[in-house]
């Protein structure tokens, strides 16, 4: 049974789905941060896409795996007994919360959280009004409602309230259409500042990023024009970086998405190439490699970009809760986070190296500035307050 002392949040999540140290801290930091607000959280991932990742020989059961998995990232926060998996599948068994106990959850949760945007909704989610959509990656559902999708206004409709990590969007300079039929209110990545703490540790030489090189999918088309997902199509405009600065550069990416002939590129151009599943299955590594890293460099997808939707990076929030600077690709953020210490935006290569030359010549104060852009903008009690009180609680 579920205890009726304290107001519970349930989050919908992609743990299974998508488990990454990216994912699993952006997950994370919303079940505790509420949990610091004073409420009593549950995770429960229910999406229905078969775990494919815990699939690693044909004799496996992925759903058990990956239901393990799930309660390996919780048991250590002690939420052990917060959580439920349910496949979708058929004759799969469920993992987790019994189905009983669910139900009571569902009925008696103050708010259904879908992160990402990525469940789709049910019936039991919806049923007391409190479903909430929360999108980490804006562009794709706006011209999806652009161009009158029903399948996009279905998805959408059982939900009480609508929040976007593009923070510019419905701002004059954003070229990304506004919904009318869906009120969509600014959010971003709350983050636990004090799990980022560098603890004294010198940073590392170079500015580091992690993610994907090429990723061809997920192109959308406005006003006839194409807007792309793969960062691969911004990091080539930048590649010279290294020769304009005596900075050292490393990028951690996926081998999945690089392949040699690429990675000869970069690397000819002076970067240095990792290879970012070497540590992205464990959450203290990701967070390891964070907080020795000199800063972050990085690029921003040319949806975000050239629609200037304001999106940020979740994982440039913990680069500066880390106290290290980020300099990262103009999406229209600086419209709403200060810039200019510890933050930089940047749409040419002469702003990159300058932010660079800016940021060595007084590592010290950009790091402080960094920190304390993360503590006034990102701190999970103030972001999850903000959206709290805005659903009316």
């Amino acid at each position: 049974m579920i205890a009726a002392s304290r107001k519970k949040i349930v989050v919908l999540g992609m743990l299974a789905r998508m488990p990454v140290a990216g994912v699993v801290w952006q997950t994370l930091h919303y079940l505790l941060g509420f949990q610091r607000l004073g409420y009593d959280v549950y995770y429960v991932e229910t999406h229905g896409t078969p775990p494919r990742t815990f699939f690693d020989h044909e004799y496996d059961n992925g759903f058990e795996k990956a239901a393990a998995f799930i309660d390996g990232v919780l048991r250590r926060f002690d939420l052990q007994h917060h959580w439920a998996y349910r496949t979708r599948c058929e004759n799969e068994p469920s993992y987790g919360l019994n189905d009983r106990t669910l139900d009571e959850l569902y009925r008696s949760a103050e708010l259904i959280v879908n992160l990402h945007g990525g469940t789709e909704p049910l019936a039991e989610h919806s049923a007391t009004g409190r479903l909430v959509y929360l999108e980490t990656d804006p562009v794709e559902m706006q011209i999806q409602l652009h161009n009158n999708s029903q399948a996009a206004i279905d998805y959408l409709s059982p939900h009480c309230a609508f929040f976007t990590f593009g923070e510019n969007y419905g701002n004059a300079d954003c070229l990304l259409p506004v919904s009318e039929q869906f009120h969509f209110l600014p959010t971003r990545q709350p983050v636990l500042v004090d799990f980022w703490r560098s603890n004294g540790r010198l940073p590392a030489a170079a500015l580091t990023t992690i993610g994907n090189w090429r990723q061809p999918d997920r192109t959308v088309r406005l006003a006839g024009e194409d807007y792309y997902w793969s960062k691969h199509y911004e990091f080539l405009k930048f590649l010279d970086l290294p020769s304009r600065t005596r900075q050292s550069f490393e990028l951690a990416l996926s081998r999945n998405s690089l392949d040699d002939e690429s990675r000869g590129l970069i690397e000819s151009k002076g970067w240095s190439v990792r290879d970012s599943l070497s540590f992205s299955d464990d959450a203290d590594a990701y967070r390891q490699y964070i907080t020795t890293s000199h800063g972050e460099f990085t690029v921003a997808k040319d949806q975000n970009i050239r629609l200037r939707t304001g999106w940020f990076s979740d994982r440039s929030a913990t680069y500066l809760a880390a106290g290290r600077p980020v300099i990262t690709q103009e999406t229209g953020f600086s419209n709403i986070l200060p810039t200019g210490r510890g933050l930089f935006a940047f749409s040419t290569l002469e702003e990159a190296a300058d932010a660079v030359e800016q940021i060595n010549a007084d590592y010290a104060l950009h790091s402080r500035a960094a920190r304390e852009i993360a503590e006034e903008y990102f701190s999970a009690e103030r972001v999850l307050a903000s959206l709290l009180e805005r659903v009316g609680l």
